[in-house]
């Protein structure tokens, strides 16, 4: 991963934040995406200091296509030449049952599940085919193999992660291109305080009674993914804490 160029959306926090230090850790060069530009700022400095390698910042919400068009479109010298992208950028917020869901809700959770993905893929896959070289990482989730109660919308965004992952692979099936979608389990990052709506406290007591992934956890997944011999494809990685079985079967231990 030596000076590869490594693209990844929403790297402020969580996987993403996970994903960056671990290809810097390795020599690998960064575009940083997230809508939080004083935290991206941090980040560039603390990765740029402690790794010697180069941060690109690309401060943009990836639901704002004409944004990301922009952004990614004045890449210029050894940054247009994206190694691997992390369609990281993700979110879901609320338990509600479908019939009582917030449309308004539902609209920013499919937007940035969905059609952020599809906006940035859309925008970057080319560039690699015609270099002969690159590899496109999803972060999809255990959601999408099967729904739970009070996720039906978040689950659906993720399942169509998993295909729209699948037919993307087929697409690129004559090139060099790989496909990955990793499906991470139950995960402690910044992701449940916006499912909780804010409330940490509550985000906090989801994970009581186990011993839940880390972003740094899946970040591994991610970089094994990525680091795989050239004729190794991974088309999918399922991680889960030691004590979750499926989405909705985990052992919590009473304290």
């Amino acid at each position: 991963m030596k000076d590869k160029i490594i693209f990844i959306t929403g790297a402020t926090s969580g996987i993403g934040e996970g994903c960056a230090r671990k290809f810097a850790s390795e020599g690998a060069n960064l575009i940083l995406n997230g809508r939080n530009q004083d935290r991206l700022n941090e980040l560039k400095v603390e990765l740029e200091a402690d790794f010697g390698i180069e941060v690109l910042l690309l401060p943009f919400d990836v639901r704002d296509r004409e944004r990301a068009k922009v952004a990614i479109e004045s890449l210029e010298g050894k940054w247009k030449s994206i190694d691997v992208l992390v369609n990281n950028a993700g979110l879901v917020i609320g338990f509600d049952k479908e019939f009582e869901g917030v449309l308004e809700e539902w609209d920013i959770v499919i937007d940035t599940n969905i059609k952020g993905l599809l906006n940035i893929t859309r925008l970057v896959t080319p560039g690699m085919v015609q270099r002969g070289v690159g590899h496109i990482i999803n972060i999809g989730s255990i959601a999408g193999d099967a729904a739970y109660p009070g996720g039906s919308v978040y689950c659906a965004t993720k399942a169509a992660v998993k295909t729209l992952s699948d037919g993307l692979r087929q697409d690129l099936v004559d090139t060099p291109l790989r496909v990955t979608n990793i499906k991470p389990g139950l995960v402690e990052t910044n992701f449940s305080v916006v499912r909780y709506r804010g409330d940490k406290e509550a985000a906090d007591n989801f994970y009581k009674g186990i011993k839940p992934l880390s972003g740094s956890d899946v970040a591994e997944s991610v970089y094994f993914a990525a680091s795989a011999p050239a004729h190794v494809q991974v088309a999918e990685i399922l991680v889960l804490a030691t004590n979750q079985a499926t989405s909705n079967v985990t052992y919590r231990a009473v304290r």
